[in-house]
């Protein structure tokens, strides 16, 4: 198995938005971000959707990590998230569950929260490649 380190020093975009990791493991990614309006508000004075993204991403790749063998790697494919409701403030907790794990593609889940209230959904696929 892989060893990806749990801080996110090697993970510029993610430090930059203030992104946590809470939890990790095979099964199951928890990662968080504070919402910091001057940081991840649109101009509607909400958070902008590429954060909710960025969360969902992010986390489908640290459940993901664990499962790969030495030398493979993981790339996202394709993300399609569906946005319920506005998040002005507060912390937005990240949620991800893998699917289905093939040998080169896996199918994931993350479920965002602000309080205990659903936000947005999204489901991946991820490839799974082998090293050269």
């Amino acid at each position: 198995m892989s060893n990806i380190p749990d801080t996110l020093h090697i993970h510029p975009f993610a430090s930059t938005i203030g992104l946590r990791i809470d939890e990790r493991s095979p099964e199951r990614s928890v990662c968080s971000i504070e919402v910091t309006p001057d940081i991840h508000h649109n101009p509607h004075r909400v958070t902008h959707g590429a954060v909710l993204y960025a969360l969902a991403d992010t986390g489908m790749g640290m459940v993901l990590y664990p499962t790969l063998n030495k030398g493979e790697s993981c790339v996202t494919i394709e993300i399609k998230i569906n946005y319920f409701r506005p998040a002005p403030a507060g912390i937005i907790r990240c949620e991800t569950v893998i699917l289905n794990r093939g040998r080169t593609i896996a199918n994931l889940e993350s479920r965002l929260y602000l309080a205990d209230r659903l936000i947005a959904q999204a489901n991946g696929n991820f490839a799974i490649l082998q090293p050269r």
